[in-house]
């Protein structure tokens, strides 16, 4: 009777973010290491399954290995069901591309929700020939290293995200009805420091953050950008080189993340998957 082997390879991809496991389809998709799977993503925010080459299915199937499996408005299946959704500038693939331009600068999914998703899963099934990177920030880590009389300084304060702020980043001249359907969204007042259940605290900063409750304009926008700046730094950075086939996934409550440019006519695609929050703003 032949005997079958698992793979289970695990490393750092940098210092204070980021672990490449080397592994097989169905370790993965036995579910075995899911508990460890989580642990290590909430520990280290992004963890890289080198050129894992999952299906659409497999995706799927992964995905509730780890948690809910996240059905968003205007993201995939109809009545309920699994699906995988096409990150793309191709516009005959994903209609509303467009709206996927604000991925181009630091952000975090679901400022505009009261419960953000817990985790994005991301394959690549077409690459641009230059560029096209993903970049990731550990905003736990970046909270930590502050020093302790500016955390006590921002542990109180509120910050309103907008989702109209965003989109002005990629196109800062819009008519009148694009910022009208932009601002239709709302927006959401969210604290600027997580206080996270499990006693950790990380920084909700990113393109939607539009204004520092009780500073001036001025003030709001230099303690936003000044933080901004201090998230991105080396230390708390991976940047992801994609190669056909690889997988990541990312912690959405723990992490920013962007796109780096590419020919938008390019041809990259990624197929991506989410978790269902499991943890509100607080």
């Amino acid at each position: 009777m032949a005997t079958v082997t698992s793979t289970w390879q695990v490393s750092d991809a940098a210092e204070k973010i980021g672990t490449v496991i080397r592994t097989d389809k169905d370790t993965l998709l036995s579910g075995e290491k899911a508990g460890e799977i989580r642990a290590i993503m909430e520990a280290r925010g992004v963890i890289v399954f080198p050129q894992i080459n999952l299906s659409d299915e497999e995706q799927i199937a992964f995905t509730h290995t780890l948690g809910t499996f996240a059905h968003e408005e205007g993201e995939g299946g109809k009545e309920g069901k699994d699906a995988v959704y096409p990150v793309t500038m191709d516009e005959s693939i994903n209609p509303i591309a467009s709206y996927l331009k604000g991925a181009f600068f630091w952000h975090i999914d679901g400022t505009m929700s009261e419960k953000p998703i817990l985790a994005s899963i991301m394959s690549a099934r077409a690459l641009a020939k230059e560029g096209g990177e993903t970049d990731f920030c550990n905003t736990y880590a970046a909270y930590d290293d502050l020093p302790e009389e500016e955390k006590r300084a921002i542990d109180p304060l509120n910050v309103v995200h907008a989702m109209w702020r965003a989109q002005l980043y990629w196109r800062p001249e819009p008519s009148i009805g694009e910022l009208e359907s932009w601002m239709a969204r709302g927006s959401n007042t969210l604290p600027l420091v997580w206080k996270h259940r499990s006693g950790r605290k990380s920084l909700v900063l990113g393109a939607t953050a539009l204004q520092v409750e009780g500073l001036g304009t001025m003030e709001s926008e230099k303690m936003l950008v000044r933080l901004r700046d201090w998230a991105t730094q080396p230390q708390f950075c991976y940047r992801h080189t994609w190669s056909l086939g690889d997988m990541v996934i990312w912690d959405n409550t723990g992490t920013m993340h962007r796109a780096l440019p590419y020919d938008h006519k390019s041809g990259r695609l990624m197929m991506r998957t989410k978790l269902e929050g499991e943890e509100a703003f607080a």
